[in-house]
């Protein structure tokens, strides 16, 4: 699937707000304020802020990912659970291996990036074997995938201590450091940031990545110049799941510090966003996900400070989503 910046892309988070504010004037208290809030709230305190930096950090890490999986014609539609199993094996390993930390923290992460890469040559090996539908296998893997953890971390309580609804906590030692207290942003960010350049370099610069983009482009023709169609399937979605699931490990070590169920719960999804709206491209990916993350955390910072007995983000991210769907599923109807 060839992705680009369209005008439905660029207005789906325009209509996020108009959702936003829609909701805020028929159901806040005092709309003035909450408006204010909404507009200026993730700039207001150093934690706001370093909150929108790091759910950035989050989207463009993740949106990346999803970004090569659209441009090698694939979608990426497993982001949960690559998330999720990034962070629970990461978990995993930081609180049951001892030995050295530098060691422990290489094995952590090397297990935590095959995750994700294993769940989604799932769907490739579908793909090439069967001709199976990569947007739907992904889906179901994932949704496979989620209840597993979910029953292994309850199954892994091992005394009154550990909570059913999570791992324990990781060492001090393999926690990301704040670099904005008292908010959770660490140099993740700096990482995703090279990252989506790094992948910009090498899908428009290098053979390979343009090999990656005609296959998205032109199959056919791809097909026809004798380019390696299982090739492009496996290296552009191993990636794709590589990245969801380090997106995984950055929300155990540098937020959460332990994986507890729900953690992943709108990253993947969000990603996607991102990537549609910046049309896969990996350097329009950060100017998405920063317009998006402030989005989506000044809206929560409103349900927070006024008050709403439910989720204004969680409307918000859906709605946003939506008119990204229409847009992809109208542009694929009219070829």
């Amino acid at each position: 699937m060839h992705t680009r910046i369209s005008k439905a892309n660029l207005l789906a988070p325009c209509i996020g707000l108009v959702v936003c504010m829609t909701i805020i004037l028929f159901c806040a208290d005092n709309a003035k304020s909450a408006l204010q809030i909404l507009f200026t709230g993730a700039f207001s305190s150093a934690y706001y802020f370093g909150t929108f930096l790091n759910v950035a950090a989050f989207l463009i890490t993740a949106g990346t990912g999803s970004a090569i999986a659209l441009k090698s014609g694939n979608m990426n539609l497993g982001g949960e659970g690559q998330i999720y199993a990034g962070g629970f094996f990461a978990c995993l390993i930081l609180t049951g291996v001892k030995g050295n930390p530098i060691l422990v923290f290489l094995l952590a992460c090397t297990v935590s990036i095959l995750s994700g890469a294993c769940l989604s040559l799932i769907s490739a090996c579908l793909k090439e074997a069967k001709g199976a539908s990569v947007l739907l296998t992904s889906f179901l893997v994932s949704a496979a995938t989620i209840p597993l953890i979910d029953s292994a971390i309850t199954n892994s309580k091992q005394g009154p201590s550990q909570n059913l609804l999570a791992l324990p906590y990781i060492p001090e030692a393999f926690r990301f450091k704040s670099i904005l207290p008292p908010s959770p942003l660490t140099g993740t960010l700096f990482i995703a940031l090279a990252l989506s350049a790094c992948t910009a370099y090498i899908m428009f610069k290098t053979n390979a990545g343009k090999k990656l983009i005609i296959w998205g482009l032109a199959p056919s023709f791809a097909e026809y110049s004798g380019f390696s169609k299982a090739a492009n399937s496996f290296a552009s979605l191993a990636v794709s799941g590589a990245l969801h699931s380090l997106t995984g490990l950055f929300a155990v070590c540098g937020t959460y510090f332990t994986c507890h169920k729900g953690f992943y719960s709108g990253m993947g999804w969000n990603a996607l966003t991102v990537a549609l709206v910046a049309g896969a491209n990996p350097l329009y990916i950060i100017l998405s996900a920063l317009v998006l993350s402030w989005l989506y955390t000044s809206a929560d910072i409103v349900s927070l400070t006024q008050g709403f007995s439910f989720d204004i983000g969680g409307i918000v991210q859906g709605v946003v989503l939506f008119t990204i769907a229409l847009s992809v599923l109208k542009r694929g109807e009219s070829r």
